[in-house]
């Protein structure tokens, strides 16, 4: 098993700490986050740091780099208010992790891939057509993380789509029906398959466990 202390990671090449680092924490959410400048600029842009905050109210949170250089995601949510979150299935993977690629902000990632924009009601950010689930957001808030000056965007989720054969009875959503991918580290794209599903854990019986 190798082992690698903290001055060992500082010590290593970049691309291979890149790759190290982001990859040790485990599969992640392979998502695609789109959005519209107030000047019509549609922009796409893969994230794999999108979460679950909480459920009453529905919210989410992501981490954006540091605002060092021109973030467009960033730019346009803070112009706007709202963005999409698209599930990445399968067939995408190619197109999505080139929405990654550097482009000025008057080149939509859309026109650079097999991805198509899809409007919904008068939402003002794009969806990604045929995206197993599309998610409506609205930004609330940030916060700089001071360690490493990324920041923190917590959103309310206001629109939800979600493919019929992938949602359950109880509300559940099956992601694998819908063949969603993770990513592993940077640039790796896996599919997952569903093994088990459990009830609501709640304690064991004592008294039962010692007889």
């Amino acid at each position: 098993m190798q082992y690698f202390n903290q001055t060992d990671v500082k010590g290593l090449s970049k691309i291979y700490r890149l790759n190290l680092v982001n990859s040790i924490t485990g599969y992640k959410s392979a998502n695609m986050i789109g959005t519209r400048s107030k000047s019509g600029h549609e922009n796409l842009a893969v994230f794999s740091s999108i979460t679950h905050l909480g459920s009453d109210p529905a919210l989410i949170n992501f981490t954006m780099r540091p605002n060092t250089v021109p973030r467009d995601t960033y730019k346009n949510i803070k112009e706007n208010g709202v963005f999409t979150v698209n599930h990445i299935k399968v067939d995408h993977i190619e197109d999505a992790h080139h929405t990654s690629a550097k482009y000025e902000e008057h080149i939509s990632e859309f026109d650079q891939t097999g991805l198509n924009a899809e409007y919904k009601g008068d939402w003002q950010a794009p969806f990604v057509k045929g995206a197993p689930v599309q998610l409506g957001c609205r930004f609330l808030n940030e916060y700089l993380i001071k360690e490493n000056g990324c920041v923190l965007i917590v959103a309310a989720i206001e629109h939800i789509y979600v493919r019929d054969e992938m949602i359950g009875e109880d509300g559940w959503v099956q992601l694998d029906k819908g063949n969603v991918v993770v990513v592993n580290g940077l640039d790796g794209y896996a599919l997952p398959k569903l093994e088990e599903r459990f009830e609501y854990a709640r304690p064991k019986d004592i008294k039962q466990l010692n007889k």
